[in-house]
């Protein structure tokens, strides 16, 4: 539930900063830095209802002119420091054009605020009055704010990612009447069902035990765990049993995990948190905003979307998805890892959705006409608006079916065929969720890309299982929700079923100079879930499996709108194991998986099924009336674009040199080329769009932004280590 920030700040901020602070991933600064900056700065302590103050910082603009609302977030990672906004002015073309007081809050326990930290606080005073919690505070933030903040108009805007996404969804509970619109950007809904903590009741083990420790460890810092092993899987592997973690680590003080192994189910304790419990129509205009490689919180928006949308009368409740991890949509939406989208898409969210969304509830400016779901279709590389999430119409269920010796296909299977395949899952050998060695989960930075890393590498192991189809004829459309149909048995009495769908690129497909990935059979995993056997028929009542019996699984791969182009694959990988990201099953049927013994896991032989009698198989929602345009860039086939002529005329508004406060960066035209020069050396430029490129041997992403007068001052820089740096144009 953290988002890492990129840029030459601290590694970590608030996720409520990066609407702060976005503008500068895409060149929001339009000026050199100056020491006083678009913003006076300010921080006061905020009372709450039983006494208790939480740090509060009050960004006003120096020069407003008028009342203005108050855009507000909540976060447990620490309000930001003065000299973060030294120099800052926003581009006329972010939303704080459109004028804004900017307030960022600690929430009780964290940092300087006072009282008590409570990991995800269930809002106990929707039944008891008496109660202080996150809907509590919110509300009582929002009624200081408004009678105690000068030229204020009396409407405020909520927002926030993650954790504070969550914090959202509290104050939307029993929001303040001068709460007037909410984003809630990937929150956890249900942290045992579906989000951050758990899936379906599969301990996410490497997660859990770094967050537990990042924001428990100290009150007053975000504290990353120390390990002793560059690579975690090898760490958490000999850290053998669960309980281990806190007889060695922890000892008592991490409550969160204390937590973790005295609520094994879905119980009382789980359900108290679980947003679902509480909601009802929606009391305010909400956005749900999802990203569909969000290695944290993906399923959250979806989940809170459809439950909200049960009873939403005044057609309040719109759903976003784009083709994001966690947080992306606060910085560069050309790429993530080696996929390429055609077009910043973060970008295109801020201005097209986000910034507007705000100006009509906050000051009446543009239309209320904002489409029921906006999502970014991935393949064909393009938004599309729908009517519902999931869209009904033009959808058609479709399974796709597994079949002997690797084979899959839309044809059911027929009786002569073989009837299963079969595996060895063991403990002490688990699949690894990501290429060895594995990095911490924070500070990453491969934890955020490893949804979209090349499947392939587990392609060879004899405990996964790989299906694919023969090279698409016909581009096959996915728009809606994916559930897998495992039949399975395990010769164990529990036993966990991960299934992947997975895009495979052509065999020509081309080398990724951006990037440094071979494309050619890339593995793409576009949907992937796990099931723990146990909670096959109720997460609250887990029961052993019967050994050696097919059973059937159903599994939900949650939604998606996603293209399988022609010349693709369609693929789907099944295995036992998915470590660290989870927990080892002892594959023995245990009351507590957190009390298990070394001696509890033990090896199991996994069958899958695939004969008419037992046809496993992936359900597909065929979108019959999605056609492809000729001309939609394929990720596959990179660089995308990259034939086309940028005017030059264009380029040269781009030459000229740059600097950053260490290095000064002449760019130059040359021919219908852009290029640059760094150390010495002339680099050339491909451009991905109009204003974005990647250089060709530095594996850097630029994009040049104008001012509100058109003209070029400032290019942003993406390295190849994930930092973002601004260089202003030096002025002639």
């Amino acid at each position: 539930m953290i988002v890492v920030w990129r840029s030459g700040l601290p590694a970590r901020m608030a996720p409520a900063l990066f609407f702060c602070l976005a503008a500068t991933l895409t060149l929001a600064q339009s000026q050199p830095p100056d020491k006083q900056g678009y913003f006076k700065y300010q921080k006061v302590m905020v009372p709450m209802r039983d006494g208790v103050k939480l740090e509060t910082v009050i960004l006003t603009p120096r020069d407003q002119q008028g009342a203005l609302p108050i855009y507000f977030s909540r976060t447990p990672y620490g309000v930001p420091k003065e000299d973060a906004f030294a120099g800052f002015h926003p581009d006329q073309n972010s939303i704080y054009a459109d004028g804004y007081i900017r307030v960022v809050q600690s929430i009780r326990g964290r940092f300087d605020s006072e009282g008590e930290f409570e990991m995800t606080r269930p809002p106990r005073s929707l039944s008891d009055p008496k109660s202080v919690d996150e809907v509590t505070d919110a509300w009582d933030a929002v009624d200081w704010l408004v009678k105690n903040v000068p030229h204020n108009n009396g409407r405020v805007g909520i927002a926030g990612t993650s954790y504070d996404g969550w914090l959202v969804m509290q104050a939307a509970l029993n929001p303040h009447p001068a709460l007037k619109a909410a984003v809630e950007q990937a929150s956890p809904e249900d942290m045992f069902a579906n989000d951050d903590f758990h899936h379906n009741g599969a301990f996410r083990l490497s997660y859990g035990f770094e967050y537990a420790a990042l924001l428990e460890t100290s009150k007053t810092e975000n504290h990353d765990f120390k390990f002793d092993r560059g690579d975690t899987y090898d760490w958490y592997l000999h850290l053998g049993a669960l309980s281990n973690a806190d007889a060695s680590y922890f000892h008592g003080k991490i409550p969160t995990w204390d937590n973790f192994a005295a609520h094994p189910n879905r119980d009382a304790f789980w359900k108290e948190r679980a947003l679902t419990t509480y909601l009802g129509e929606p009391k305010l205009p909400i956005l749900h905003v999802s990203g569909w490689w969000d290695q944290e919180d993906m399923v959250g928006p979806q989940t809170l979307y459809s439950a909200m949308e049960k009873r939403d009368p005044q057609r309040w409740n719109h759903f976003v998805a784009g083709p994001w991890n966690h947080g992306q949509w606060g910085g560069s939406g050309l790429s993530l890892g080696p996929i390429q989208f055609g077009s910043d898409t973060s970008l295109y969210y801020r201005q097209q959705i986000y910034r507007k969304w705000f100006a009509y509830w906050l000051h009446g400016q543009g239309s209320s006409d904002f489409p029921e779901a906006q999502v970014f279709q991935t393949g064909a590389n393009r938004w599309q608006s729908y009517d519902a999430w999931p869209p009904r119409a033009g959808i058609t269920p479709k399974r796709i079916y597994l079949q002997p010796a690797g084979k899959l296909s839309f044809d059911s299977p027929d009786t002569a065929t073989q009837p299963y395949d079969e595996y060895v899952s063991d403990p002490a050998n688990p699949v690894p969720y990501r290429p060895r060695p594995v990095t911490p989960t924070y500070p990453g930075p491969e934890w955020p890309v490893w949804l979209v890393q090349d499947q392939v590498f587990v392609d060879h192991r004899t405990d996964v299982l790989t299906f694919t189809t023969e090279p698409l004829t016909e581009e096959v459309t996915i728009t809606g929700d994916v559930v897998a149909e495992l039949f399975a048995s395990s010769s164990g009495t529990d036993s966990d079923w991960i299934v992947k769908l997975i895009d495979v690129c052509p065999a020509d497909a081309t080398y990724n100079t951006a990037t440094r990935q071979p494309m050619a059979e890339f593995h793409l995993m576009v949907n992937s879930e796990i099931l723990r056997a146990r909670f096959r028929d109720s997460l609250s009542e887990p029961k052993p499996v019967p050994a050696n019996e097919p059973l059937k699984y159903m599994i939900d791969l949650h939604s998606n709108d996603h293209v399988f182009r022609k010349k693709h694959r369609i693929a789907m990988q099944v295995q036992s194991t998915w470590f660290p990201i989870y927990d080892r099953n002892p594959q023995t049927f245990v009351p507590n998986i957190y009390k298990a013994t070394v001696e509890d896991y033990r090896k199991a032989t996994q069958r899958v099924y695939h004969s008419a009698a037992q046809p496993s198989a992936v359900v597909l929602p065929v979108n019959t009336n999605s056609r492809v345009p000729d001309d939609a860039p394929d990720s596959c086939y990179l660089p995308m674009k990259l034939q086309q002529k940028i005017d030059a005329a264009k380029l040269d508004s781009y030459a000229g040199s740059y600097s950053t406060a260490n290095v000064t960066i002449p760019f130059a035209r040359q021919g219908d080329q852009l290029s640059m020069e760094v150390g010495g050396q002339k680099t050339g430029l491909l451009p991905v769009a109009e204003t974005a490129f990647h250089s060709k041997d530095e594996n850097w992403e630029l994009t040049f932004a104008a001012d509100k007068d058109g003209k070029v001052r400032a290019v942003a820089i993406h390295d190849n280590s994930g930092r973002v740096q601004i260089a202003y144009r030096a002025e002639k």
